[in-house]
């Protein structure tokens, strides 16, 4: 072994086991010191009989020096090495991992001014920390008033918007884009776009908007989802990036209703046309046979009128379905009456009319704008043409309807000046929008009628789109990004890839028990997402399965979960799969990982897939920063760390989850500051406390 290796591998022995050999050359240097010292008595004296007082005198005087050299150090090990040990695993985690709470010095006290030392020195980090957390707080608070701005502009844009890098990661996503192309999970920062949308479309324009060179251009597309359910119409432009394969912005729009509607036109254009042919040249061909100014004979008179009436009823049936899909073509947003009555009153109000309306929890599909000047337009009408100076609103469902009726006491109107108010325009800031127009575009008509009540009434039949009720919960729409994973380095190899640039999944379960070889199975899953070295917040699994079995008391008083909780709950090959799909491509965490994976791959045939992730576990990354000799609990891994866990989340899936996901965040800087970069040499580091835990890797 040459100088360097063997410099290398002292430099890798723990400061601890480094005191125990630098003690054992020494009771191992005085002892052989020790019998030289006697052996060169012993042939100066030149007495064979003296031999056994030699033999025994260097007997007990090495069990003395041994034994007073192994006395020495274990007392040096307990009042020196170890508290050095816990002392420089302190300072780490305040230097690493943010920790602000007050060492024990307690443990260090033989240290001399050591520990006082240590204390003060991380007091004045922490200070300085602070300040220029601080500081740097004041400066970004515009940039983040405006990133919330940008978000929450973008949480609600109508369309989905992707940005993927150039490997076609995805880098930030918007609620839309989670609706459209969600999946059973929902799309995740860092995971590959193609697991959600089929790839040949978007490969192709993204090619070709780099061999174009242009900045500004931008490519449209079809695609469709990866189960093939929706058609999206996607349009990308690359980001401004000077490498071979920029990222790109993706907008999505469903188009799949579209093509349904265009599809659905197409054909009834086609059955137009047919059912309309054979009826027309029936016609003709009876038409043509018949001498001019001759009456037709009975015969052909009939078949005459037979053709007619299937004509008639075939035009009927046609406008019917033509009306049946307009709404369809057009799309309008859900009026509520209420809103409709109000502004109605205020446009009356402002002319000096009243206008009494009833409260009717619907919902009707039209335009406010027009509906509303529509419906003044013909009251301010009737007033100028009876006097009237007060009128109700009311409102009847009638097969799928509302019927609104303008209603008044007085004279009926008749049907000659209600044509006229509709040929004018309703408002002479928008030209061109008459009364028509609006029936028009409503699909619908208008006419004069006397109510049950004997009040005269102009009826406005309109579709009702739903009933209202409460408020349903909002759905989340926040915006999901890290631009930082634009320019992230990949690597194939794990072993070689830098703890940073790894995406990693953290995971708990709760059980019926602990002895999975015995029958107890898997009541609850929890997961969430590490990315880029952040945990992704909206990025969460967390479900109860169901055992298939009884879950005891005992566990029950442990996670708080029943039978009755479980009892609809999907089984563990469906959880399993989900979990799966979830944590595919990262490395699995979890705190006393044997044990959860013991569950989940004793169950892989039901599953149907295996779970072969890189596996790291915090009992043991708590063991290589804290030494062995410390409590690797997750309770006591938190509190050196100065993670709180709610009393309500303790011994809970997802309680655990989080707090095992914010322990290993902070251990991240502390590995690194032993020079831990990679994942390889975290497993090294790992392997050698490989007593405390087996390797699942």
């Amino acid at each position: 072994m040459t100088d360097k290796a063997k410099a290398f591998a002292l430099d890798h022995l723990s400061l601890r086991l480094r005191v125990f050999l630098f003690f054992a050359a020494l009771g191992i240097g005085a002892v052989v010191l020790l019998g030289l010292g006697l052996g060169l008595g012993y042939r100066r004296l030149g007495s064979a009989e003296s031999l056994n007082a030699f033999v025994q005198a260097g007997v007990i005087g090495s069990f003395g020096v041994l034994g007073l050299t192994a006395a020495v150090w274990y007392l040096f090990d307990v009042n020196v090495s170890k508290p050095i040990v816990l002392l420089a695993g302190a300072l780490r985690a305040r230097a690493h991992a943010s920790v602000d709470s007050e060492m024990d010095q307690g443990a260090a006290r033989y240290l001399g001014d050591l520990a006082p030392a240590a204390q003060a020195t991380a007091l004045t980090l922490s200070e300085t920390r602070n300040a220029l957390a601080e500081s740097v707080a004041r400066e970004t608070t515009r940039l983040s008033a405006e990133k919330d701005r940008l978000a929450a502009l973008l949480s609600d844009v109508p369309v989905g918007v992707i940005l993927c890098s150039g490997d076609h990661q995805l880098v930030f996503y918007n609620g839309t884009a989670v609706d459209l192309i969600g999946a059973d999970q929902g799309p995740g920062l860092d995971r590959n776009l193609f697991d959600y949308l089929r790839e040949g479309p978007i490969r192709h324009a993204h090619r070709r908007l780099i061999e174009a060179e242009d900045a500004d251009a931008a490519s449209d597309l079809l695609c469709a989802t990866r189960h093939g359910a929706e058609i999206l119409a996607a349009r990308m432009r690359l980001l401004p990036d000077d490498s071979a394969a920029p990222g790109y912005v993706l907008t999505l729009r469903d188009v799949t209703a579209d093509l349904a509607a265009h599809a659905k036109r197409e054909a009834l254009l086609a059955d137009v046309l047919d059912r309309i042919r054979r009826p027309a040249a029936n016609l003709r061909a009876l038409l043509s046979v018949l001498p001019r100014g001759t009456p037709p004979p009975a015969a052909m008179d009939t078949a005459l009128r037979a053709e007619a009436e299937s004509l008639t009823a075939t035009v009927t049936d046609l406008a019917a379905q033509q009306e049946e899909g307009r709404p369809e073509a057009i799309p309008r947003s859900p009026l509520r009456v209420a809103d409709i009555a109000d502004s109605l009153r205020a446009k009356l109000e402002a002319q000096g009319l009243t206008l009494k309306a009833c409260d009717v929890p619907l919902l009707l599909r039209g335009d406010g704008f027009e509906v509303v000047g529509l419906l003044a337009r013909l009251a301010t009408g009737v007033a100028e043409l009876h006097e009237v100076k007060e009128f109700a609103l009311t409102v009847e469902e009638d097969s799928g309807n509302a019927l609104l009726r303008l209603c008044w006491d007085g004279a009926p109107l008749l049907l000659a000046p209600l044509e006229g108010w509709l040929e004018s325009v309703l408002d002479a800031d928008v030209p061109g929008v008459t009364g028509r127009h609006v029936l028009t575009g409503h699909a619908t008509e208008i006419w004069p009628e006397t109510d049950a009540g004997g009040r005269q009434a102009i009826c406005l039949p309109l579709r009702i789109a739903r009933r209202s009720g409460p408020r349903p919960k909002p759905i989340a729409r926040a915006v999901v990004y890290d631009f930082d994973l634009l320019g992230k380095a990949r690597s194939e190899a794990v072993a070689d890839t830098a703890l940073s640039d790894l995406t990693y999944v953290v995971f708990d379960t709760e059980t019926t028990g602990l002895l999975p070889a015995q029958g107890d199975e898997i009541v609850q899953i929890a997961a969430v997402r590490i990315v880029n070295g952040k945990r992704v917040a909206s990025e969460v699994f967390d479900t109860l399965v169901n055992p298939g079995r009884s879950i005891p008391a005992a566990s029950t008083a442990v996670h708080g979960i029943t039978e009755a909780m479980v009892q609809d709950a999907p089984d563990i090959g469906t959880v399993g799969r989900a979990f799966h799909r979830f944590a595919q491509g990262a490395v699995l965490i979890a705190h006393n990982a044997p044990f959860d994976m013991e569950f989940l791959r004793r169950n892989e045939a039901s599953i149907g897939a295996r779970f072969d992730n890189p596996i790291l576990d915090t009992v043991l990354l708590s063991a290589v920063v804290f030494g062995q000799h410390e409590d690797h609990s997750l309770d006591a891994l938190t509190h050196r760390l100065s993670i709180t866990i709610p009393e309500e989340a303790r011994h809970t899936a997802i309680g655990d989850t989080v707090a095992t996901a914010d322990a290993f965040l902070k251990l991240l800087p502390m590995l690194k500051g032993r020079d831990l970069n990679s994942f390889g040499d975290v497993l090294a580091e790992m392997r050698r406390h490989g007593r405390l835990l087996k390797d699942l890797n």
